[in-house]
């Protein structure tokens, strides 16, 4: 028999298709052809395998080798396909019987010594697998735990290629999957370690229970950081589709821990202002990587001090705040990456930025606008919460015997206002107040009383609120009601949330 063909997975962004490896040897001169749009990496899979298994201790067939990648159409990159390459070259030569191989997926990248080692994106692959009917994989032992996370999927470990031909000749067994270890207690800094500051640990939980984005003005040391980095321990734990989602990025990316286990905390990304437009909503030549905005997918975004960030990067998250996603268009086609996020900025409000605040502020009112302008209207206006935060008094920062609220007991009231927004909006398919479109608000049954927005609307008809910063305020102002534990905002509601948004309260 000179035919053979063997299963694996491509992936073009986060999504994996399931590919059909061919191999065909036929008389001629000694060649190895490989078609069905490979990239760099998969026409150097030649070598790669050929190495791989004569030192293996399989005979080379010395004929013209075609190697073909179904569909033909689909892009393929990187090394993942070397492990099915070569089970279907030595299937072609009669080297081995391919049965024990029927509906199995193979996925791992050959050394020259035969060795199969670790690629990136096992997770979204298995995925695909399963999806399209495919329950057993074989993978590389490193990310046996990392596959063995996908229900119903049955995984086996390879540490080299001579133990898969021994496997499909002799049925020697396959490595299993190391027993996932029990999920570590959530770590990290506490909001208890937060001195003083009301407001904006207000602000930071109203933020949390709807899922809006957050923007900390102030100076200097007044914390503007702690809060941001507190904002992950205040989040709930991510479901089972989101967990999925998180870990295939993170698995595309090369960041998942060794054990492989699902990402259960919402992820943080706290990229340097330095931090370029493809750092930020993904980049590179050939397959384009995610990038922050990505990485921080179902978590937080914070941007430290904001104004110091190009503004080309700061403008590229415009898009990705509206639709969550991020859509990078390439000449060999186009690339998509889930990227709902929480956005946190913080900036100082000039460039001398005095500890003490305004009062002591030497900038002229010049250098104050070009400084925070670099932050643009159009940015500014997606953000949900907008306050400023005040220097730190002696008396807060040295108080000893004041009890202050823990991670755990604000995370509590934040799960219980999202569980009662997700029971509302479940009949339109939402689950967060920040996802809600503003024409909903406005009708039936969730428009509010005019009343209950008399002073929302004046301000919109004075211009000093946008229409998208009107819909911004009715978000709050039903996250405040939730953590209220009131079916319905109210005036008081609506009030606190038009401060929250405008930073006039603070």
């Amino acid at each position: 028999m000179s035919y053979a063909r063997v299963h694996c997975v491509g992936l073009v962004g986060v999504t994996g298709h399931l590919v059909q490896v061919e191999a065909d040897l036929a008389p001629g001169l000694p060649a190895v052809v490989v078609s069905g749009l490979p990239d760099t990496a998969l026409h150097e899979a030649r070598d790669r395998v050929r190495a791989a298994v004569v030192n293996s201790g399989q005979r080379w067939p010395n004929r013209r080798i075609t190697i073909n990648l179904l569909p033909a159409d689909l892009p393929k990159y990187g090394s993942a396909f070397d492990l099915a390459i070569a089970a279907a070259l030595l299937g072609g030569a009669g080297e081995l019987p391919l049965t024990a191989l029927d509906g199995v997926v193979l996925l791992g990248e050959l050394g020259l010594d035969g060795t199969v080692r670790p690629v990136r994106g096992v997770l979204p692959m298995v995925t695909a697998a399963a999806r399209a009917g495919l329950d057993r994989v074989v993978v590389t032992a490193a990310k046996a735990a990392e596959a063995a996370v996908i229900p119903g999927v049955r995984v086996r470990g390879v540490d080299t290629l001579h133990r898969l031909v021994s496997f499909v000749r002799d049925g020697a067994p396959l490595l299993e999957p190391p027993a996932c270890p029990p999920p570590a207690p959530p770590a990290g800094p506490d909001l208890a370690d937060v001195a003083g500051q009301a407001l904006g640990r207000r602000a930071l939980e109203v933020a949390a229970a709807g899922g809006h984005h957050l923007a900390l003005l102030g100076p200097p040391g007044a914390g503007k950081t702690m809060l941001a980095e507190r904002l992950p321990s205040i989040l709930p734990e991510l479901d089972d589709e989101a967990a999925l989602e998180v870990t295939a990025l993170h698995s595309i990316a090369g960041l998942l821990p060794p054990d492989g286990r699902l990402l259960r905390r919402p992820p943080f990304q706290a990229p340097h202002h330095t931090a370029t437009v493809a750092s930020l909503v993904g980049g590179g030549s050939g397959l384009a990587r995610p990038g922050a905005v990505s990485l921080a997918h179902r978590g937080v975004l914070f941007l430290d001090e904001a104004a110091e960030f190009g503004k080309g990067a700061l403008e590229s998250l415009r898009q990705p705040l509206e639709s969550g996603r991020v859509r990078l268009a390439r000449a060999r086609g186009g690339t998509e990456y889930p990227a709902r996020v929480q956005l946190v900025l913080a900036a100082n409000p000039c460039p001398c930025a005095r500890p003490a605040g305004d009062v002591s502020c030497e900038c002229t009112p010049l250098a104050r606008r070009r400084y925070l302008g670099r932050l643009s209207g159009p940015l500014l206006d997606r953000i949900d919460v907008q306050i400023t935060v005040p220097p730190v008094r002696a008396a807060e920062l040295l108080a000893t015997g004041v009890p202050t609220e823990s991670s755990a007991v604000v995370g509590a009231r934040v799960a219980a206002a999202r569980s009662a927004a997700a029971q509302r909006w479940s009949p339109v398919g939402r689950r967060l107040n920040a996802e809600i479109p503003g024409p909903l608000l406005r009708r039936p049954p969730w428009r509010l009383s005019p009343a209950d927005t008399a002073e929302l609307r004046g301000r919109l008809d004075r211009g000093s609120l946008s229409a998208r910063g009107f819909d911004c305020v009715i978000r709050l102002a039903w996250t405040i009601a939730d953590l209220e534990g009131r079916p319905r905002p109210d005036h008081d509601d609506v009030r606190e949330a038009t401060g929250l948004r405008t930073g006039e309260e603070s």
